[in-house]
This record gives C-alpha cells, structure tokens and sequence, in this order.
C-alpha cells in the first residue's frame, strides 16, 4: 500500500465547487479506462432492431471478439506476472497535451496544461493459465505512478481520441457493443489498452497492477484478487 502524500490533488469540478481558481481549456470529459481498480461501464452503441438478433462473433486468434485491441505497441518496460496472467507493459510515445488535465492541486492549478509533454503506455493483459479468466468491465487496473509524485491521487491525463489513434492504443479495452460481465479471457489470449500521464524523463517509476475476476454474475469477486507490481524507469 502507498505511503501517504502531503499533497492533494482534487477533480477540477470540485475546485470550481469549492471556489478556487478557474482552470482554462476545455471541460473535463469523461474519465478514460485508466489505471484504477473502480468498476466502469463501457460507453455502448445503439443496435439497429435487425441486428440485435445476430450471434456474437467469435474471438479470432488470441483477441477475444469483445476485446477493442490486443496489440503490442512500443518498448517494453518489463512484465508484472500474477497467478495466471501477465501484464506487460510497453512505453509507446510522446506527445503534447491539447487540453487541461482532469484534476487541479490544492491552489486550483491544473496538474496538466496545454502544451505539457505527456507520455503514452500500453498495458497487454494474458491469460497465462490453463483456464478461463472471467472478467468484470474493469478488466485489470494499472496504477502508474513515478517515485517522486507529490499527489494523493493517481497521475492526472489527457482525454483526447486523437491523440490515442496517433499513439497507436486504445483507451478502454472493452469494444462497445460487447454485451455484460463476465468477459471471458481464454488461455493465451491477451487484450490491450492504453493510458497517458505526465512525461518525466529519466524518473524511476511504479505499476501497481490489481486483478480481480468476476464471478458468475459478472461482479467482483474480492476472494480472488491479486495485486503484483512493476518497477521501471520512463525514458
């Protein structure tokens, strides 16, 4: 478990909230699939009524047909391995944010501002066992944070889908229209998705990975979690 920080970082709505300052760019959207252990709902598509009563196709190769990507993009990190999965993590690309971040310190300055380099992450999930992996809507969360980060809350990111296409990643793992929990990650297949975070050069960094498979409902099952960790440095 992380040691506390001195500082806080809060949710720029909640500065607006408490008074502080108005932080430019535009509005916060809606938070990706980052590295986090809360269950999130994918975003679905509607379904024309004629093809609501077609089958789900069926997983190709190691990419399981509800999974949006399984691709191995960038230079590997290193690989935090679990009872039964692995999750390798890949150091992508670079880029400039084009938007403020989603949090803002204590003062109500944004933690990320146009113009600030950021840096993309590719984290591939597989199912290393010999069975199936049934999975909740969170699939497996990433907490990245480097050694020297000054918030209680996790590294702040940009949302923008074009910088993700440009990166080569995909944000949430799940692609829209996959139907309910649980999603089953058979033996060998692996899926994929990325995230982006501040660009600190050089700075030693940790990945704190959280895995729990759901049950039979599609909900969290707690008695099988697993937390494994990584350590690296972002170049």
């Amino acid at each position: 478990m992380r040691t506390s920080r001195a500082a806080l970082a809060l949710p720029l709505a909640l500065v607006a909230v408490l008074g502080l300052s108005a932080c430019s760019g535009d509005a916060a959207p809606e938070e990706t699939t980052s590295a986090s252990t809360s269950v999130e709902t994918p975003d679905t598509e509607e379904t024309p009524a004629e093809e609501e009563t077609e089958a789900e196709p069926a997983a190709t190769g190691d990419k399981p047909a509800w999974a949006a990507s399984n691709e191995v993009v960038g230079t590997k990190l290193g690989t935090a391995e679990g009872d039964g999965f692995t999750v390798d993590i890949y150091q992508v690309s670079t880029a400039v944010a084009t938007k403020t971040g989603q949090f803002a310190d204590e003062s109500g300055k944004p933690i990320l501002n146009p113009g600030d380099p950021i840096v993309f992450v590719n984290y591939v999930l597989t199912n290393t066992g010999d069975a199936d992996l049934p999975l909740t809507y969170s699939i497996v969360g990433v907490d990245a944070r480097y050694a020297d980060w000054p918030y209680m809350q996790g590294m702040d990111s940009i949302v923008d889908k074009a910088l993700f296409e440009a990166a080569g990643v995909v944000d949430s793992p799940i692609a829209p229209g996959s139907g309910e929990a649980p999603f089953v990650l058979a033996p060998g297949q692996s899926v994929a998705y990325g995230e982006n975070f501040k660009h600190q050069p050089g700075s030693p960094i940790e990945f704190e990975v959280t895995l729990t498979p759901a049950d039979a409902a599609g909900d969290l099952n707690h008695d099988l979690r697993q937390e494994v960790a990584l350590s690296a440095t972002i170049a």
